[in-house]
């Protein structure tokens, strides 16, 4: 299926009452955000982005608790909190959501508001099809489910990309992948359950 394919069964599928929750998942950098965005344009008015990365915790937390070599990984998110902005989003017209700014590798709470006119949710995030507890609580809470395949070496240059523009040196970005992004992706890739709908991303 391809992206506009995606858009037209997500329209439709969004036909009845109340809000359509789909989840995006994959690895990082599997295309997650950009494919999100898209597809909230494509879908608007009244549809928005809700991304899993706004439940990070923060760096001075995952020093104290041992985790900041393994940031990204599923016990660095607050994934509890993010269950219940989904429960929230089910039942509530107006709900703020955090987003996560790259830049300053935070969390800003608030920073974004879903609304009573946003009826259609992109959710997006590496585990939101993880079959392990607590994310598997999640699964109810979507109406439909999508996972991006990407190869590992297409993730890996995307990667590098990635890690040079945020200012990385090389081996820095090489060590940082494979010490931590790549037995992030294996996570996704070998412990999510399967999707609806399965994406090759190239």
């Amino acid at each position: 299926m391809t992206p506009t394919g995606l858009a037209k069964l997500i329209r439709a599928r969004a036909e009845g009452p109340g809000r359509l929750l789909v989840a995006l998942a994959g690895p990082p950098a599997s295309g997650k955000s950009t494919l999100a965005a898209a597809l909230a344009e494509a879908l608007s008015p009244g549809a928005r982005v809700v991304p899993m990365d706004g439940f990070h915790y923060d760096d001075a937390v995952l020093e104290a608790r041992g985790l900041r070599a393994r940031k990204g990984s599923p016990p660095t998110f607050d994934a509890m909190g993010f269950l219940h902005l989904l429960r929230r989003l089910r039942e509530e017209e107006e709900v703020a959501i955090p987003i996560f700014d790259r830049a300053m590798e935070l969390s800003r709470a608030g920073a974004d508001i879903v609304g009573p006119e946003d009826r259609i949710l992109i959710v997006e995030g590496n585990y939101l099809l993880l079959d392990e507890d607590p994310w598997r609580a999640m699964a109810p809470m979507f109406d439909l489910t999508v996972f991006l395949d990407v190869p590992e070496a297409e993730l890996v240059r995307r990667l590098t990309a990635r890690w040079k523009h945020h200012g990385r040196e090389d081996q820095a970005a090489r060590d940082w992948i494979e010490s931590n992004d790549l037995p992030n992706a294996l996570t996704v890739i070998t412990r999510s359950r399967p999707a609806e709908i399965t994406l090759r991303n190239l």
